[in-house]
């Protein structure tokens, strides 16, 4: 990731944003797109599983897994302040001491990390500019299952995209959004041997699940 890329995660997603989007977690629970990620994951089992919780945010998708009996999980953020969150609440429904809180790029740090059965990616590879690098590194942690929620990549997402990219630019604020081609999403995850076991689109999301 680039350094500018790393700063404008740390600006955008602060504490403030942060802050309320736990108090929406907790009022509304996951975003629909998330609830049908989960529901796909569960499918294949959860109970004694582990996982890797890459993007995480603030935690849906692991205070839902710990809640459907997985045994332990990591936590993997490029914003401190998302990670705080997520333990606050962990700690809140009792199992932080099985979490692993992990900061800053996911790819550099990938190989600090053990394999996990499951591996979410959870509306993060668009943050990402290297899309190859951070499936690559997250399906070579992956023992059984790969969730992923990308843009959909119509050409008017493209072209809302360019146009908030635009307006970063002009506020001379680094973060920016990637849409990278679902097709090449998926030969990426090929490559590392997960073939595609669910599909859902949304008008904005794709969800996906791959499996070995």
């Amino acid at each position: 990731m680039t350094c500018c890329q790393c700063q404008g995660i740390e600006q955008m997603f602060n504490d403030r944003m942060a802050l309320r989007q736990l108090r929406h977690y907790r009022r509304k629970g996951p975003a629909k797109a998330t609830r049908q990620l989960l529901e796909a994951i569960a499918a294949g089992g959860i109970g004694g599983r582990t996982f890797i919780d890459v993007g995480g945010g603030v935690g849906a998708i692991q205070h839902d897994l710990m809640g459907r009996g997985a045994a332990s999980g990591t936590s993997a953020d490029a914003s401190p302040a998302y990670l705080a969150a997520a333990r606050t609440e962990a700690e809140a429904r009792g199992y932080a001491n099985r979490m692993r809180y992990v900061d800053g790029d996911f790819v550099e740090r990938a190989g600090e990390l053990e394999a996990a059965d499951i591996v979410t990616l959870d509306r993060v590879v668009c943050c990402y500019p290297d899309m190859p690098a951070m499936l690559g590194a997250a399906a070579s942690l992956a023992g059984r299952t790969v969730g992923v929620i990308i843009p959909r990549g119509t050409r008017l997402m493209r072209f809302g995209v360019g146009v908030a990219n635009l307006i970063q630019r002009l506020r001379r604020h680094p973060f920016r959004i990637y849409v990278h081609d679902p097709d090449e999403v998926e030969a990426v995850l090929a490559e590392h041997g997960l073939s595609r076991r669910y599909l859902r689109d949304g008008l904005v999301w794709r969800v996906m699940v791959f499996g070995r």
